[in-house]
C-alpha cells in the first residue's frame, strides 16, 4: 500500500510519500487530484506513478505531524481553486453499533413509554427498519443491485478540513460530536464512471443533539464541517479494519472506544454503496471529486458525552497511518444572526 500525504508551507504545496519516519516529496506534483488525472490520461497504476515520483526532498514526518516543521498537513484530497467541484456524503446505518445508538435516540423523545411497554416492536424505528433492510439485502452477489442505504450530504469541498484544524460547532447548532470513519476517496473520469483513488481516517462531524430531537433533522445535522486524513492510502485494505476513537479534554482522556469497520463489520457491502452514490447522473459529472464517509460504530454522543470547546478528537484506523487529531471550537450564540435574501427584482 502507498500513503500519500498533501503539505503547504503557506508559499506552495506539495503531495509527499509517507516512508515512516520520513516524508518523501513527488518531483512536479502539486495536488493528489492532479496525480489522479494524470493517471486517468495515461493509464498508468496510480501507486506506480507515486512510487516512480517519489525523487524530490525528504522531510521529517514527525516535525510536520507535530507543527514544528515550516510545512503544514492538508486533507489529503481536494480540487484546488475549484473547492466546489469537491462533493462530501456519506451513508449511515451501515454498522451495527451506529444502528443501536440511532435507534436509542430517535426513541428518547417519542412520548410513546406507554405504547412500547405493553407492545415491544412498538419501539421498531425508521432507522432501525432501515438498518434491518440493510442486513437482509445489502451484499448482493456480484453482478446484482442491492436495497439503497440511508445516504446524506454533508456539503462541499469549502466544509472540508484537515488535520489538526478545528472543527466548529456553528452559533446555530445545538451540538457538535466526532463520527470516527473511513472515507473513500473518488474522481470522475471523462466517461462519466467513478474511480476510487483511496480510502483515508475521516471524522464525519455532525449535529446528534439537533437529529435527537426529530429524525427528519438528519439532513441538516449533516450540514457540517468534517476532517479526513492525514494520509490517503492507495490499494487500502478494508475488509477488516479496527482502530480507536478518544476525546482528550485537557490532559484527561474522558472517551475512549475501541471500534471496527470494513466490509466484514457492515451489513452492507463496499460495491453496493459505491452503486447507491454512483447511480445519480448528478453524482458523475467529469472532473469532480467525491468524498464519502462509510459509516461510524460508536459515538461518544451515544454514551452520554458532550464535547466542550477546546476538546480534541483523536481517531486510529490500523492501516491507515497516523492518528487523525482535531480540536473543537465552539462559536458563540450572540453572533447568530439572521440571514435575509435581497431581491434582485
Amino acid at each position: 500500500m502507498v500513503h500519500l500525504v498533501q503539505i503547504d508551507n503557506g508559499l506552495s504545496r506539495r503531495v509527499a510519500m509517507v516512508d515512516e519516519p520520513y516524508l518523501r516529496c513527488l518531483n512536479d506534483v502539486r495536488s493528489i487530484y492532479q496525480l489522479a488525472q494524470s493517471c486517468l490520461q495515461s493509464g498508468e497504476r496510480l501507486s506506480d506513478l507515486a512510487l516512480a515520483l517519489a525523487q524530490g526532498e525528504t522531510l521529517d514526518y514527525d516535525a510536520v505531524y507535530t507543527g514544528t516543521s515550516e510545512w503544514r498537513l492538508l486533507a489529503p484530497i481536494d480540487v484546488p481553486e475549484q473547492p466546489s467541484r469537491l462533493t462530501i456524503a456519506g451513508t449511515g446505518l451501515t454498522h451495527l453499533g451506529s444502528a443501536k445508538d440511532r435507534q436509542a435516540m430517535h426513541l428518547a423523545n417519542t412520548g410513546r413509554d406507554a405504547e412500547i411497554a405493553e407492545k415491544p416492536s412498538a419501539a421498531v424505528t425508521d432507522s432501525m427498519r432501515m438498518f434491518q433492510w440493510g442486513v437482509e439485502r445489502g451484499r448482493p452477489a456480484p453482478g446484482e443491485i442491492g436495497i439503497a442505504p440511508e445516504w446524506f450530504y454533508k456539503g462541499n469541498g469549502a466544509m472540508l478540513r484537515g488535520p489538526f484544524e478545528p472543527l466548529t460547532v456553528p452559533a446555530y447548532a445545538e451540538d457538535g460530536g466526532e463520527e470516527a470513519e473511513i472515507a473513500g476517496i473518488y474522481i470522475i473520469g471523462g466517461n462519466g464512471m467513478p474511480y476510487r483513488i483511496g480510502m483515508t481516517i475521516g471524522n464525519e462531524f455532525s449535529d446528534h443533539q439537533f437529529e435527537k430531537r426529530n429524525y427528519l433533522n438528519l439532513a441538516g445535522s449533516k450540514l457540517r464541517i468534517c476532517s479526513i486524513g492525514p494520509e490517503l492510502v492507495i490499494g487500502a485494505d478494508f475488509e477488516v479494519v479496527e482502530g480507536s476513537v478518544q476525546i482528550k479534554r485537557g490532559a484527561e482522556t474522558i472517551w475512549s472506544k475501541e471500534i471496527e469497520t470494513g466490509e466484514a463489520n457492515m451489513c452492507h457491502s463496499l460495491a453496493n454503496l459505491e452503486h447507491h452514490h454512483f447511480k445519480f447522473e448528478g453524482h458523475r459529472q467529469p472532473g469532480d471529486v467525491h468524498v464519502h464517509f462509510f459509516g461510524a460504530h460508536s459515538l461518544s454522543f451515544g454514551d452520554g458525552i458532550t464535547l466542550r470547546d477546546g476538546d480534541w478528537m483523536e481517531i486510529h484506523f490500523d492501516g491507515f497511518g497516523r492518528a487523525l487529531r482535531n480540536p473543537l471550537r465552539t462559536e458563540s450564540k450572540d453572533t447568530y444572526r439572521l440571514v435575509q435574501a435581497s431581491s434582485l427584482a
